[in-house]
């Protein structure tokens, strides 16, 4: 397996490159900056010309391709067609590289059920259930991916993770273990309870995660599986939890006292914490002394604001091959355990 990790740098990437490896596929990461530890084709995907130069020179013997990048948009008509653009930009690419592609490995979030337009969504979400009005990028992608692939030598596979639970990363704006670590460092700098920042009501509604390395080996599982063309598959860890539980267990994890949730704007409240993450980063020798390299508090604002149950079904992925879980739990422990390592949490 050739393999070629579009968005290698993100949440998503870093797992998939790790299962790659383990599985002993010749993998290239797709980015617009070198990504360390990681032999990068860089191009900004919404350049056509570019792309097809950068392919044909790096990556023309492709077989394998796991589409992760993603180039958000407070318009979702703009997301749309910017992200649809850039899927298409490098399909053509390979194509015109003469790549011997045989599958697509594409990445959903929890968005391609409307959980971003505020609906109830009904849960546990099902692949089969019916779409949303569009604009959605994941919509976008996925018919552009379906009519291609009624005449090319590829097929596709779209795998629908929730959270991403990585410690392997940090500074991507969807990283809740790298939010969770900040947050718990500058409470116990501050000498305050280690509080939920959302709401009442999102701190008792059932979520889910899925770990990265997890989504990993379901990568290296969907770009082989036979069977599954053109079908989608949730991947969660498997088990659900509250925050208004998980979060004892969190603040256990870095000795830390907690005590009922107040609710706060992490973006505009932690605006102001950077000379506090400058003390706590020389004092523990830390990499990043720029809080804002760490942690985007506009994710953890989504993820502890959402007030309705997240869960997927995930029995049409057992029921096809893949049967792998995760302690959730287990997992953040494990991420929070990475990151501090890496030194970027003390």
């Amino acid at each position: 397996m050739k393999a070629l990790i579009a968005g290698a740098g993100g949440i998503i990437g870093e797992g998939v490159h790790q299962a790659l490896k383990a599985h002993g596929a010749d993998v290239k990461g797709l980015g617009r900056h070198v990504i360390d530890g990681m032999e990068t084709v860089t191009v900004d995907l919404t350049d056509p010309d570019s792309t097809r130069r950068a392919i044909r020179e790096s990556a023309g013997q492709t077989t394998h391709l796991f589409y992760a990048a993603l180039a958000p948009d407070a318009d979702l008509a703009t997301e749309a067609e910017r992200n649809g653009r850039m899927l298409d930009n490098l399909l053509d690419a390979l194509e015109q590289a003469d790549a011997p592609l045989e599958r697509v490995v594409i990445y959903q979030g929890f968005k391609i059920y409307g959980i971003h337009l505020g609906a109830k969504v009904p849960t546990p979400a099902r692949e089969s259930d019916p779409a949303h009005m569009p604009p959605n990028l994941y919509q976008s992608q996925e018919a552009m991916l379906a009519q291609r692939a009624e005449t090319a030598s590829w097929d596709y596979v779209a795998l629908r993770p929730d959270v991403i639970i990585n410690g392997g990363i940090h500074g991507n704006p969807m990283n809740i273990a790298a939010v969770l670590g900040a947050f718990a460092a500058i409470s116990r700098e501050l000498g305050v309870p280690m509080r939920y920042p959302g709401s009442e009501t999102a701190y008792r509604v059932l979520m889910q995660g899925t770990d990265a390395a997890l989504l990993g080996d379901a990568s290296v599982w969907a770009a082989q599986a036979e069977g599954i063309s053109g079908e989608a598959f949730n991947v969660t860890n498997g088990d659900v939890f509250r925050w208004e539980r998980l979060w004892q267990d969190v603040a256990d994890y870095f000795e830390l006292s907690t005590a009922s949730p107040i609710p706060l704007t992490l973006a505009e409240h932690m605006a102001d914490k950077q000379p506090v993450w400058e003390r706590i980063a020389e004092r523990y020798g830390l990499r990043e002394h720029d809080l804002d390299s760490v942690v985007q508090w506009g994710f953890g604002d989504f993820i502890f604001n959402t007030e309705t149950d997240v869960i997927s079904d995930v029995n049409k992925i057992y029921r096809y091959g893949f049967t792998p879980r995760m302690d959730t739990r287990a997992s953040l422990f494990a991420a929070f355990d990475k990151l501090r390592e890496r030194k970027i949490i003390p």
